[in-house]
């Protein structure tokens, strides 16, 4: 593997402790209720908030335009990833409450 495929990646390393403190948070609230459903939902949600974060890095990193500078690429792949992460949780967190609601 050579430095420029891995430095999209980058960014998901050095973001890599406030993604937990974020899936931490989307874990564990609200308190209730808690059951396998939910066990279910929350995990299938944080494994494609992983995903999508990824791939969005990936993706951002290989359009960035270059003309603007050598570290341009990173600081787009950091943001639009970071992005797609919160979209993610973000949209898990208000489907999570209308899905659940009723079960």
């Amino acid at each position: 593997m050579n430095n420029v495929a891995a430095m999209p990646a980058l960014a998901l390393v050095l973001f890599a402790p406030w993604f937990l403190i974020l899936a931490a948070l989307y874990w564990l609230y609200p308190r209730q209720p808690r059951n396998v459903a939910r066990a279910r939902f929350d995990s299938a949600a944080l494994l494609l908030a992983f995903a999508a974060c990824l791939a969005s890095l990936y993706w951002s990193f290989g359009f960035a335009d270059r003309s603007h500078g050598q570290l341009w690429p990173q600081i787009l792949a950091t943001s639009v990833g970071y992005g797609v992460f919160l979209a993610v949780l973000t949209t898990a967190f208000f489907l999570r409450r209308k899905l659940l609601a009723s079960a």
